[in-house]
């Protein structure tokens, strides 16, 4: 068996050396007078959806004021928001040059105790990086474990490298690196596994009789994985299949890779969509037939199995199955009024945890008491509505983010709908990315129960009920454009 390299840190260091600060800048600085009222200050970060604003002045950079700031030295002392936002400001900052490395920016934020480093030309400000950028840089560490499984030859190796993802969610949920970034990543870790996996199955059992695209669902389809998920796939073999030939070949393949999966922590989905249940291993024809009876004839079981499997995305094979296959569901799903009315009540199904005074509303009892479910009633509300938008508006996009951004441009959903969306979806996943890390470090096994009165403060919580308020208001306009008796 292949050792496991033991060099990745000093290697991402070593990629960080050779970076420019300037190379992790995104945008131009942002930047308020210091006798701009706190406010208008918060307005703007709004607006701008940023973490943190610069506060110049005469040219000169004199503060900083983040979200942090305004939780802490505002909420938490009930601070007169008229006041001029450098009252709240951190001075003397720690800033870093142009032409410096990302590496140095790290070791300023590791010895400083900062998460925002403003970056200067000379004396004047020209940007700004935190540590989030850094951590989405650092994903070259996740390009290196994706090296070390595929340089594994059994099983037990892949087994202790993929132990090392839920160390790298740790750390990119330290470092706040957004759960967009976050959840690519792991995603793509997840089909580095499956594809040395099939790899090795293969070489085991000889090449594949015919063509086939092994084919990621659920969570992974959609690039929003985390390190807690059990595995959502399925088979699409060529035309040319024929069971009494080809039939042993892949029903041995197919246990074997969900079964190595599972080993690696991916459990088998409770409800067996995985390609080793016979129904979800078949050639494109079945796979035709079976969209078209969903889409036609959208009954409650068919609604459950087009939530998983009209979130999918290719993994290793041939894509020509899954490509073709694809567009045809979009084009059939967006014509198909009937259909779409029921996708729509689907996405009313889990409504958002809050009573009827707009308050969080707890569990209570169980073991699970006085938490609310980051899963199941916060973001996959968020998934399901997209879903609902992105086939309204005949888009072939299945992450989250991208399907309310066709939407969007579709005209769908407004704009402003669509960006507030994204940010409650941003939001909430990365209360759950942030949960799951905190258990694990604890020694815990990670879960989607956050109990919102010892994890969060105050002016989190505001934030997370105005996140469930959107979600309801947007379903209410759903429910509004496809009344229940269509659905």
């Amino acid at each position: 068996m292949t050792t496991m390299p033991q060099a990745s840190r000093s290697d991402s260091h070593a990629t960080l050396i050779a970076t420019p600060v300037r190379s992790l800048i995104k945008r131009a600085p942002v930047t308020v007078a210091p006798e701009t009222p706190i406010v208008e200050a918060a307005r703007v970060m709004r607006e701008e959806r940023i973490s943190s604003v610069l506060l110049v002045q005469g040219g000169a950079l004199v503060g900083l004021v983040t979200d942090r700031d305004l939780r802490d030295r505002v909420v938490a002392e009930r601070l007169d928001i008229d006041r001029p936002v450098s009252d709240i400001a951190t001075r003397g900052l720690r800033t870093i040059g142009l032409e410096r490395s990302a590496f140095h920016a790290l070791l300023v934020m590791a010895r400083h105790h900062v998460h925002h480093v403003p970056v200067l030309d000379g004396h004047s400000v020209v940007g700004m990086i935190t540590s989030s950028d850094i951590a989405e840089h650092e994903s070259d560490s996740a390009v290196l474990l994706t090296g070390a499984i595929f340089d594994q030859t059994r099983l037990e190796g892949l087994v202790q490298a993929s132990a090392r993802i839920k160390t790298l969610q740790q750390r990119l949920a330290a470092a706040h690196a957004s759960a967009h970034a976050t959840g690519h990543i792991v995603s793509a870790l997840t089909d580095a596994l499956t594809t040395r996996l099939l790899q090795l199955v293969e070489a085991d059992l000889g090449p594949a009789p015919v063509d086939y695209a092994w084919v990621a669902a659920g969570s992974q389809g959609r690039n929003e994985q985390t390190a807690k998920s059990d595995q959502d796939n399925c088979l699409i073999v060529s035309d040319d299949y024929d069971e009494a030939l080809h039939g042993d070949y892949f029903r041995e393949l197919s246990h074997r890779v969900c079964d190595g999966l599972s080993a690696c922590g991916y459990v088998h989905c409770p409800g067996g969509m995985m390609a080793m249940t016979d129904a979800w291993r078949q050639p494109l024809r079945r796979w035709r037939a079976y969209f078209e009876r969903w889409i036609e004839l959208p009954e409650p079981e068919a609604l459950m199995l087009t939530g998983v499997f009209l979130d999918q995305r290719f993994v290793y094979g041939r894509p020509e199955p899954i490509d073709a296959l694809r567009a045809e569901v979009v084009g059939r799903a967006k014509d198909n009024k009937a259909f779409l009315a029921a996708l729509a009540g689907n996405a009313l199904v889990r409504q958002p945890p809050l009573n009827w005074l707009g308050r969080l509303a707890l569990i209570k009892g169980g073991e699970h008491d006085g938490t609310i479910d980051l899963k199941m009633h916060a973001t996959v509300p968020i998934t399901d509505l997209a879903r609902y938008y992105a086939y309204a508006a005949g888009s072939p996009s299945v992450n989250t983010r991208e399907r309310l951004e066709a939407a969007a441009q579709s005209g769908v959903v407004t704009e402003g709908q669509a960006r507030d969306l994204i940010d409650a979806f941003e939001f909430l996943c990365g209360l759950r990315l942030q949960h799951q890390a905190r258990l694990v470090s604890e020694g815990q096994n990670a879960d989607n129960f956050l109990a919102p009165e010892a994890e969060m403060s105050n002016f989190e919580r505001s934030h997370l009920r105005d996140a469930m308020k959107l979600i309801g208001t947007m379903q209410g306009a759903l429910a509004q454009a496809h009344p229940v008796n269509l659905i």
